[in-house]
Formats: structure tokens, C-alpha cells, sequence
């Protein structure tokens, strides 16, 4: 197994209402009076209070070509990673030489040399930090994340694994698109970053609890990593992910999402949990990727859940938006921040991508 001794998630220092946000982007994705009626509806219905953006709003009129928000990701995107990993580290009571391999996953920009090597530079990690660099998980990204470091570390069990997410979701933004899918996601999605640190079982601090580990002075619990599943979707590769343009990443977003989960979604649960001896029933905490009001009204639904179970999701959607793959991170830093579950109980974290994909962790809470 592995163990999750620290979850950080940063957000830009750039914050705007709901509200204020559409009265600036509405007319930018939606000139047409009528288009713009059915945006402000799609925005108020998006589950959203406010959020983080990573530029001041007034900016995102200048920004027209791939070439130009690119080249914002790739700058604030390592100072919005090195943030949350420094915080990370931190919060673990580890320094970054300390760290062994370093897996990034982001799909709202394109960088090479990619993320994993920019923050080694400016972290100071050691020259020989194994990297694992990816792209295309999309909002599955940091649940598919920790299942990949959580493979990394069962073969190398003395490890430190950082897992690092930024997304900058606002940077996708089409200007004069008003389809559904564009307007949705003007809405929806916000900006931001997360980062956790996970260590293997031989690894000194897999043995202590938060109050004990090294210089760790968090309040939130830790999680150890029981198992993993993936899951793709055959014949949805259209429904959901990125139409590469010259102006940008332009969203491919199917209304069946929330079907297809209703439709998939308990199964696999099931399948995860039969291997441990476990139901649906027997899980006190949920994980859920904040995808949108649908998205967890969907697995709220699809496993018989109580509405408290999604109170994290719905905390995180309103309080930043849709942060794509740092999003379930998010969602995981709140959980460990406030449950109130014993020890040793079962945990189910989740999210969805592209593919349409599915990626699910058993976990198992730990003392605080």
C-alpha cells in the first residue's frame, strides 16, 4: 500500500463572483442578445458562487490565440504548482530533495520541457527525480494520478511520490462561440492547482500518524491507498475533451454525461469493493469529482447516496468551479480536513475524463 500524508490545494489570488465573471464573459462567448439570455441561465445554474482566475477578469478580452494562452499557462502554471507543492512538502514535513518522483498532470496547457521538469528547476529537486509527465487524463487527472504513483511505489515502496495537478481552466475560454458546450464551460470551470505527497509503506513516515510525522503540523487526516480501477467507456471518445483549434482548446462536452454515469457507474463501484469484501453500503465517506451539479447529482444518484455524502463536491464547485483534475484533490484536502469518520473506515474517491473514462481509489482513513 501507499499512503497519502499530504493534500494541498492552491487557487489564483485573482477571485470574482458568479455574477461578475458572466457580466464580463457573456458578452465576449455570446454577442447574440438571445445566446447571451440562455448564458446567464447556464451560468446560474452551474452550482458556482465564485471563482479563482488565474489573470485579472478585464484581461481575458486580449487573449484570442493558442500561442498567447499558452504561453500564460506555462507561466503561471509553475508559479501555481510550486506554490502547492512547496505547500505540500511542507504540510508532510519533507524537503523537496526529498521527493524521489514527481508525476503532473494538467490538460489546459501544453509545455516542453514539460511541468515536472520546469518545477524541478524551481523547487530543487534532485537530478535523478524520476518524472512521470501527463496530459490528456483530464479531469480524471488527479484521481488517475494517485493510481499511477500508487503503482510507482509498490515497486519502489521506500519512495516519496509528489502529485501535482494545475489546471487553468480559464484559459480555454472561445471568444464569439456561443454553442452549448463553450457556454457551459464559461460557466463552469475554474483555475487552480493541488498538489499531494505520497510516500510507500517502508517509507518512515507510512508508519506515523499527522500529529507525528517529521515536522507536520496539519490538521487534516491521512489516507492509506488500498487498491485502483480504471475504466473506459467504449464507443464515447466523442463526448468529452478537446477540439485542438487555432484559438485554443475549444470543449467537447456531451448534455449524456450524466446518463452514462447513471448507466455505468455503480457497476464498477461494485466490481472495486467486491475484491475487498465490501458494498456500496458499507462506505461512510465519499470522494467525488466536482464536475458539476449533474455530474454528482449523478453519482449521488446512480449509488444510492445521501445528499451529505456530496457535501464536499458541492462545496468545492461553489466555492472555485470545475478545477478539471485538481479538482478531486480538492474535494480529498476538505474530506481529510473535516470527516469525522473512525480509523481504518473505507473511503471511494473518484472522477471522470476523457475516454469517457473512469478512475476510482479505495482508501482507508487513518488516526488524524
Amino acid at each position: 500500500m501507499s499512503c497519502v500524508v499530504a493534500v494541498e490545494p492552491v487557487l489564483p489570488e485573482h477571485v470574482y463572483t458568479q455574477e461578475e465573471i458572466t457580466d464580463v464573459v457573456g458578452p465576449l462567448v455570446a454577442p447574440d442578445p438571445a445566446r447571451t439570455t440562455l448564458l446567464r441561465r447556464l451560468h446560474a445554474s452551474a452550482g458556482v458562487d465564485h471563482r479563482h482566475l488565474v489573470l485579472p477578469l478585464e484581461e481575458y478580452a486580449g487573449l484570442h490565440s493558442m500561442g498567447a494562452t499558452n504561453a500564460v499557462f506555462i507561466r503561471e502554471g509553475a508559479l501555481l504548482a510550486e506554490r502547492a507543492c512547496r505547500q505540500a512538502l511542507a504540510a508532510a514535513g519533507l524537503r523537496p530533495e526529498d521527493v524521489d518522483h514527481v508525476f503532473a498532470t494538467s490538460v489546459t496547457g501544453v509545455a516542453a520541457p514539460s511541468l515536472d521538469v520546469l518545477l524541478s528547476e524551481r523547487l530543487g529537486l534532485r537530478s535523478d527525480v524520476r518524472r512521470t509527465p501527463s496530459f490528456g487524463l483530464g479531469c480524471a487527472g488527479g484521481a488517475g494520478g494517485l493510481a499511477r504513483v500508487h503503482d510507482h511505489l509498490l515497486g519502489r515502496p521506500g519512495d516519496v511520490s509528489l502529485l501535482v495537478s494545475v489546471e487553468l481552466c480559464s484559459l480555454t475560454l472561445q471568444h464569439g462561440d456561443d454553442s452549448t458546450a463553450n457556454m457551459v464551460a464559461s460557466g463552469l470551470f475554474g483555475d487552480g492547482a493541488a498538489a499531494a505527497v505520497v510516500v510507500g509503506e517502508m517509507h518512515p513516515l507510512a508508519g506515523r500518524t499527522a500529529g507525528s510525522a517529521g515536522r507536520a503540523a496539519r490538521a487534516g487526516r491521512r489516507a492509506t491507498v488500498v487498491d485502483t480501477r480504471s475504466r473506459l467507456y467504449p464507443g464515447t471518445t466523442e463526448a468529452l475533451g478537446w477540439e485542438v483549434r487555432d484559438t485554443g482548446f475549444a470543449i467537447v462536452l456531451s448534455a449524456g454525461l450524466p446518463d452514462l454515469l447513471r448507466a455505468h457507474l455503480l457497476a464498477d463501484v461494485k466490481g472495486l469493493l467486491a475484491e475487498h469484501g465490501l458494498t456500496p453500503g458499507e462506505i461512510p465517506t465519499w470522494v467525488v469529482h466536482a464536475g458539476g451539479p449533474r455530474v454528482i447529482d449523478a453519482v449521488r444518484d446512480s449509488l444510492g447516496l445521501a445528499e451529505d455524502a456530496v457535501r464536499e463536491s458541492r462545496e468545492s464547485l461553489a466555492c472555485a468551479g470545475n478545477l478539471s483534475s485538481a479538482s478531486v484533490l480538492d474535494v480529498l484536502a476538505r474530506t481529510l480536513a473535516h470527516t469525522d469518520a473512525p480509523p481504518g473506515s473505507p473511503v471511494v474517491l473518484m472522477a471522470f475524463g476523457p475516454g469517457v473514462s473512469c478512475e476510482l481509489v479505495l482508501l482507508k482513513l487513518e488516526e488524524r
